[in-house]
């Protein structure tokens, strides 16, 4: 009875077989388990380039393959798009482009290969049916998996890195770095209406000399809203307005006037019916 291979292609002794190799063929396995676990290739891209990979049962000394390898290294200024055709067994590799060429992987005839750009790093596997299968992926608000690339400039999947701080965010078709937002934008004291307020502002208003109007935005649309503080705690001697500039707040048409004191709110916009809402009072 004739020996047999693993899905990785170990050789599978049959019973009685390879008297006096016995000892040699399993050292071949051992090192080809290593390979598989933890072996780097190191592989020079100058064109379409298919990865070593062989069954052989009469091997009694090892031969490294870079089909067999855990981690696969490329290099080389190929350039343009290059194809590397990665053996059709179960197997995942983590994938290392250093080339200048773009690399797309395929173990044959199946429609599904992955691309990885150059200079980028991911983690792939293979199906054992021509398939070549992200391994690393995350999926977009629109549905489409987006392959995540670390690199070694600084950046990942081709953004580069923000500054301290800020956070990444996508519309489903890009992704860019950005400074955390939703809080109000606060202004310096302000003892008199500063034509228009801003949406997104906050507005710490002194009264102390005499009672004045913020004025609302001309434009808003829902989720607009601004801030406002008594500064020197005289809301209620000299009144704070807040002029509504054609808009409705609390649903009615009418400005707004504040005599609290120290008193501090939201104003947020709904709609044309309701206006501009107080988030808090």
């Amino acid at each position: 009875m004739a020996s047999t291979f693993s899905n990785l292609g170990f050789i599978l002794m049959a019973t009685g077989e390879n008297s006096g190799t016995w000892g040699e063929r399993t050292n071949v396995n051992l090192q080809r388990l290593d390979n598989a676990v933890g072996g780097v290739a190191n592989i020079t891209i100058t064109g379409a380039t298919t990865l070593a990979y062989s069954t052989n049962s009469d091997t009694t000394t090892y031969t490294e393959e870079a089909g067999r390898s855990a981690i696969l290294v490329f290099s080389g200024t190929a350039g343009s798009t290059q194809t590397v055709t990665l053996p059709n067994i179960e197997k995942q590799y983590l994938v290392n482009n250093g080339s200048n060429s773009i690399l797309t992987l395929t173990a044959g005839a199946g429609a599904a290969t992955v691309n990885v750009a150059a200079g980028a790093k991911t983690l792939v596997y293979v199906d054992g049916s021509d398939e070549v299968i992200e391994g690393i992926s995350a999926t977009s608000p629109g549905g489409s998996d987006k392959q995540i690339q670390f690199n070694d400039n600084g950046s990942f999947g081709g953004i580069t890195m923000g500054t301290a701080g800020q956070v990444l965010t996508t519309d489903g078709t890009t992704a860019s770095f950005g400074d955390i937002s939703g809080g109000a934008s606060w202004q310096a004291v302000i003892t008199a209406d500063p034509a228009n307020a801003t949406a997104g502002e906050g507005y710490f208003a002194d009264t102390s000399g005499g009672a004045f109007t913020i004025t609302l935005p001309t434009a808003a649309t829902i989720g607009d809203f601004i801030s406002v503080i008594d500064y020197a705690g005289t809301f209620d001697t000299n009144n704070l307005t807040i002029g509504r500039n054609g808009h409705n707040i609390q649903g009615t048409a009418a400005d707004l006037t504040v005599a609290t004191e120290r008193a501090g709110f939201t104003l947020v916009y709904v709609d044309a019916t309701q206006g501009w809402l107080l988030q808090n009072n």
